[in-house]
């Protein structure tokens, strides 16, 4: 185990390394900001005015909904957490560069603004940039793994 890595006993005796550790505690604070953010918006326009721009309150519902999930997997810890964040990661900054591609091309399809338009410009870029810092950080937590 390096210097900076920690294990966390589970409940059936077992070992998993700790995901949030350096860099990795930042990442999951801004992940927890973003799900705040990304959901509290989605519910408030969903229920009030979904009729307006169903996609774009659906997608910011979906990008809340993987923000939940990859925060989540990074406070559990543990190879197989650290794979699903993996998936995860991808996956959403897949999310953002299509949807982000989109709003740019066809802005009209999206009447209202989604987590991901323009890149996440409303959120300070901080969707595009966060999938891949957590990228990075997943794959060097796994070359830091003992074996």
């Amino acid at each position: 185990m390096t210097s900076g890595e920690a294990e966390v006993a589970t409940s059936g005796g077992t070992r998993r390394t700790r995901l949030i550790r350096g860099p990795g505690v930042l990442l999951v604070w801004l992940y927890g900001v973003m799900v705040v953010g990304a959901v509290s918006r989605s519910v408030y326009q969903i229920a009030t005015e979904f009729d307006r721009a169903p996609l774009a309150y659906s997608l910011s519902a979906v990008a809340g909904v993987v923000y939940g999930f990859i925060t989540y997997t990074l406070v559990r810890g543990g190879e197989t957490a650290r794979r699903a964040a993996q998936v995860c990661c991808a996956a959403e900054l897949v999310g953002v560069l299509v949807v982000g591609t989109w709003t740019l091309v066809e802005p009209s399809a999206f009447p209202d603004a989604t987590v991901w338009s323009d890149f996440g410009m409303g959120y300070l870029f901080i969707p595009v940039l966060l999938p891949v810092s957590a990228l990075w950080w997943l794959r060097r937590a796994r070359s830091e793994q003992p074996g």
